[in-house]
């Protein structure tokens, strides 16, 4: 039998990998079935998901996986946009060939994943990975993962954009320019680039024109 750890860790996959997709139904009894577990600690896992932006409680109605916030995306992607330039303008000329090699190997990592058929989940583990070298490298690691624990929306949303066609490779050849400008200390060139990187998504009507469903409204 599953602990209440692993069911939960289990369902918050289910929930970031979009399987369980925004606004569908979660019902304690089935889930008690599933994990052969009674409903009293199903619902304390309810519960505790719904503290975590996972799952919306409705009282008489039900349990349902929680809508696509597009207010906190916006919020996760300031935040970033503010942290990274300063890392990568910090890294710019001062990188160590340890962390050369950390980003190139990712880097390769990222355009063998691009020719894969369903790729996509391997590419943002990948994404994600990039991005967490550079806050390691540059000693802020533990503003990487503080950002962790608000992810839900932002996840779920940089996930339903990689499937736009030639998405993954506009992200990598992005971050082969991040690494070339802060090895090469071009530092001048760092804002425009991240500002692109992290918010033209956001910026275009893609999202709302494709997977308005999966909106809060």
């Amino acid at each position: 039998m599953a602990s209440k750890e692993e069911i939960m860790n289990q369902l918050k996959n289910e929930i970031l990998s979009l399987q369980l997709k925004p606004g569908t139904m979660i019902s304690e009894t089935a889930l008690s079935e599933r994990f052969e577990l009674s409903r009293t600690p199903i619902r304390d896992i309810l519960k505790q998901l719904s503290q975590e932006n996972y799952v919306d409680i409705y009282p008489k109605k039900g349990n349902i996986v929680s809508y696509i916030d597009l207010e906190s995306v916006e919020q996760i992607i300031y935040l970033r946009s503010a942290l990274e330039k300063e890392i990568m303008r910090g890294l710019a000329g001062h990188l160590s060939l340890k962390g050369v090699h950390e980003l190139k190997h990712i880097l390769a990592m990222q355009k063998d994943c691009i020719s894969q058929e369903d790729g996509s989940d391997h590419f943002l583990q990948l994404d994600d990975a990039f991005h967490e070298a550079l806050f390691v490298l540059a000693g802020r690691g533990f503003l990487w993962n503080l950002i962790q624990q608000f992810n839900v929306h932002y996840i779920r949303y940089r996930k339903l954009h990689m499937l736009q066609q030639d998405k993954l490779t506009e992200i990598q050849k992005e971050h082969q320019l991040m690494a070339d400008y802060i090895i090469q200390d071009e530092r001048d060139k760092i804002d425009e680039l991240l500002h692109h990187h992290l918010r033209a998504d956001i910026d275009s009507l893609y999202f709302q024109e494709h997977f308005s469903e999966y909106i809060k409204k």
